[in-house]
C-alpha cells in the first residue's frame, strides 16, 4: 500500500509547534498509563509505545520512562494536532534530519496520536517508534491508533474529576470547620465544642480514664461593654480567648459557650490537673492588664471545675452543671478564683 500523504505532511507543522515536548514532571510509571503502552508495542508489533505530555500541561501525572535516544526523538516530534505517520524516516526531508535517524539508534518507522483535554486542546501524544521502515500504516491501524490515544484522554478526564472531588472535599471540609468556629474569637464554637465534650465523654469513659471540664466567666464583663462599647468588649474577649488557649494542650478544647462564658474539655485529665489548668488560666489573665480607648483595665476571670473523678456517673451536661454551680460560687466568694464542683454545692 501508499505511504499515507495527510499524516507525512501533518509532520511538518508538527516541528514548529511543539520543539518543547517534555515528560510531566509527576509519578513515574502510572499503572493505567502503562498499560496502554504495553497494548500499543504488542498491538502493533513496535520497539516502543511512548505516552507522552507536553510540559505546560498538569493534567498528566506521569513520567515517561524513555531511553535517552527515544526519549529525545519523541519530546521533538510527539505534539501535533493532528496524526503523523512517518513509514521510513530516511525519506522524510524533516525526520530524516533527526540524528536519531541518521545514526544510531536508527530510528526508522514513527507515528502519532494527538492527546486532548476536556478543552479539546493538545496536551500530548501516543506515540509508536520502531527501528524498521514499514510499506504502509493503514485506516484499521490508525483508528486502533485513535483508540489508545481516546483510553490517555479517558485517564486525564478520570484524573482531572478526582482532582476537582478531592479541592471540593477541601472546600467542604473549610466550609465544616468555618460552620464549628467562633467567628469573631476563633476558638469552637457552642455547637462544636459540645460534640467535643459528647464524643470525649465516650471515649474517656470507655477507656476508663477520667473527664474534666472547666467553665470560665470573665468579670464584669458587663461593664465593660456598658462603658467602652461592643465592639471595645469584643477586643477584650478574642485577647482573653488567647490567653486561655495558651494554657492547655492540642488534645484539650477551648470553646465559646455564651457570651464572655467558655467551655475547656479535658480528656483524660484529673480532677486536681484540671484546677491547675483553672488556675494556671486565672493567673494568665489577671497577669498583664489590658488598655481599652486609653483606660488601662485589670480584666480577672472566675471558673468552676467538674471532673468524673468525683462525679464517675455524670453525663457531659451534668459535669457543666456541676462546673456552672462551681463558677456561681467563685464568684459569690469574690470573683478572681478557681472553685471545684463537689458534692456539698448541691
Amino acid at each position: 500500500m501508499k505511504p499515507h500523504a495527510k499524516p507525512e505532511a501533518g509532520a511538518d507543522a508538527l516541528v514548529k509547534a511543539c520543539a518543547g515536548m517534555t515528560e510531566a514532571a509527576a509519578i513515574e510509571g502510572d499503572p493505567n498509563i502503562e498499560r496502554v503502552r504495553r497494548l500499543g508495542r504488542r498491538l502493533f508489533d513496535v520497539s516502543n509505545c511512548l505516552v507522552l505530555f507536553s510540559h505546560a500541561s498538569s493534567a498528566s501525572g506521569y513520567v515517561q520512562p524513555l531511553d535517552a535516544a527515544e526519549s529525545a526523538f519523541a519530546r521533538a516530534f510527539a505534539l501535533s494536532d493532528v496524526p503523523v505517520i512517518v513509514l521510513d524516516a530516511r525519506a522524510h526531508p524533516v525526520f530524516g534530519e533527526h540524528r536519531c535517524v541518521r545514526s544510531a539508534p536508527f530510528i526508522r518507522f514513527y507515528a502519532a496520536h494527538p492527546v486532548r483535554n476536556e478543552q479539546q486542546e493538545v496536551v500530548g501524544a501516543v506515540a509508536l517508534v520502531d527501528y524498521a521502515p514499514r510499506l504502509s500504516f493503514d485506516a484499521c491501524e490508525q483508528a486502533l491508533l485513535a483508540d489508545l490515544a481516546a483510553l490517555v484522554e479517558h485517564e486525564l478526564r478520570l484524573r482531572s474529576m478526582n482532582a476537582s472531588q478531592l479541592e471540593l472535599q477541601k472546600k467542604n471540609k473549610n466550609l465544616r470547620r468555618k460552620s464549628l468556629i467562633d467567628p469573631l474569637i476563633g476558638t469552637w464554637n457552642r455547637g462544636a465544642i459540645m460534640r467535643i465534650l459528647a464524643i470525649e465523654s465516650a471515649r474517656c469513659d470507655k477507656a476508663c480514664v477520667p473527664l474534666s471540664l472547666i467553665v470560665v466567666d470573665l468579670d464584669h464583663f458587663k461593664q465593660i461593654n456598658d462603658r467602652f462599647g461592643h465592639p471595645a468588649g469584643d477586643a477584650v474577649l478574642v485577647k482573653m480567648a488567647s490567653r486561655l488557649r495558651s494554657c492547655i494542650r492540642p488534645q484539650e478544647a477551648l470553646g465559646r459557650y455564651g457570651g464572655e462564658e467558655f467551655l475547656v474539655v479535658l480528656p483524660a485529665i484529673s480532677h486536681d490537673a484540671a484546677m491547675a489548668v483553672a488556675e494556671r488560666m486565672r493567673a494568665a489573665v489577671a497577669a498583664q492588664p489590658e488598655t481599652v480607648a486609653g483606660v488601662t483595665l485589670q480584666l480577672t476571670i472566675s471558673a468552676g471545675v467538674a471532673s468524673t473523678d468525683l462525679f464517675p456517673n455524670a453525663s457531659g451536661d451534668e459535669l457543666i452543671n456541676r462546673a456552672d454551680m462551681a463558677l456561681y460560687a467563685a464568684k459569690d466568694a469574690g470573683r478572681n478564683r478557681v472553685a471545684k464542683a463537689a458534692p456539698e454545692l448541691l
